[in-house]
């Protein structure tokens, strides 16, 4: 019997994080064929995640690069209907929530493929962030929907969306045991930016709400400049243009509160994070990073996907505001003990059960 041909898509940082176990696993029974989308084509936010993380060379490189949502969206989906049409595979898999995540989902229910969604059933409940569109389209597109917690089950099923559901766990959790010991063994980012663990804060900074809000990036500004620790601060190229363009870029390199760098590898944030007295971030994927890591997070966002942080109470949501950023950072703690909400790491092979059992189902 052939093997079922899967083709993934994958586009930016997180993506390829999550990627890099399941790929792994499907690799070991499925014809996998991997396409990369260029969302993210800075080498920094790429082609550094690929060598560190083992993820096999793409099959099919869109290279779209920044464009406006409309038009990237558009020409990778243009271009993905080519090499669908061509490969013919048995299923697309998409992954979170990005612009190459609705991309990917909308070319194969075009052409009438079945959709797999990783990390399926987050919600923010703000439309108005494009990764919450995103999600509600790429879910309600999907055949198999592969929940990380139960809370996204619960969204799922209030939403009507009964079928096809799977409660696995995070892969982002499998992705973090695999590399916490390559990455402790391999980086030097503490030693090559002099830093002393437990005595520096990092952050990060990428949302439109916050880069495109010349208010709300001038407060965060505020708040890594006040912070009473010294904060590493790795800026995405997105966040560097919204700085200059905002005329904000001369306040960051007069403090010296605030060490900026280049988007760092996963390795290198991994032990960043480990290390840090707190995480300061709009990330998604770095509060549950900071959560698995043991370290306090404090969310630079009105509201976050992932609830079981704040619920744990790991993680302190204060927005923008200067006050609320600089006392969380100053005196608040986590009060309760972490949970294995995420998943026990073993979420990319309960992944690629799932889909082996759907193609021995559909195709024997």
């Amino acid at each position: 019997m052939r093997k079922p041909r899967v083709i993934s898509v994958v586009g930016a940082r997180p993506q390829f994080i999550k990627a890099s176990p399941v790929s792994r696993q499907l690799r070991k029974k499925f014809d996998e064929l991997l396409v990369h989308t260029g969302q993210h084509y800075d080498i920094d936010m790429s082609n550094v995640f690929f060598e560190e993380l083992g993820i096999p060379e793409p099959n099919c490189s869109l290279g779209v690069g920044s464009k406006s949502h409309a038009r990237q969206t558009g020409e990778m989906m243009e271009k993905l209907e080519e090499f669908l049409l061509a490969e013919e595979p048995d299923f697309v898999l998409v992954y979170g929530d990005t612009n190459s995540t609705l991309a990917g989902a909308l070319t194969a229910s075009k052409l009438n493929l079945p959709v797999a969604h990783v990390e399926a059933g987050l919600r923010s409940f703000d439309v108005r962030m494009p990764e919450e569109i995103n999600r509600l389209i790429a879910d309600r597109l999907s055949t198999i929907l592969f929940a990380p917690t139960a809370t996204a089950v619960r969204h799922l099923l209030n939403e009507g969306i009964t079928e096809g559901v799977h409660l696995v766990g995070d892969v982002m959790a499998d992705a973090l045991k695999e590399h916490i010991d390559v990455a402790a063994s391999r980086s030097k980012v503490l030693q090559d930016l002099r830093l002393e663990p437990g005595h520096y804060l990092v952050a990060t900074v990428h949302r439109a709400v916050n880069t495109d809000v010349p208010e709300n990036l001038s407060r965060i500004v505020e708040i890594l400049t006040s912070a009473p620790s010294r904060v590493v601060f790795p800026v995405h190229p997105r966040t560097r243009e919204a700085l200059r363009r905002f005329g904000l870029e001369k306040r960051l390199a007069e403090s010296g509160n605030v060490l900026t760098t280049s988007p760092l590898g996963y390795l290198d944030m991994l032990i960043l994070q480990k290390n840090a007295d707190a995480v300061l971030t709009d990330s998604g994927g770095m509060q549950k990073e900071a959560y698995l890591l043991g370290v306090r997070c404090i969310t630079l966002r009105d509201e976050t996907e992932w609830v079981e942080t704040v619920e744990d109470e790991w993680n302190k949501l204060v927005g923008t505001e200067v006050d609320a950023a600089l006392e969380a950072i100053k005196s608040f703690r986590p009060a309760s003990p972490r949970s294995d909400r995420f998943g026990t790491g073993d979420a990319s092979i309960k992944i690629a059960s799932v889909l082996e059992g759907y193609f021995e189902r559909t195709i024997g």
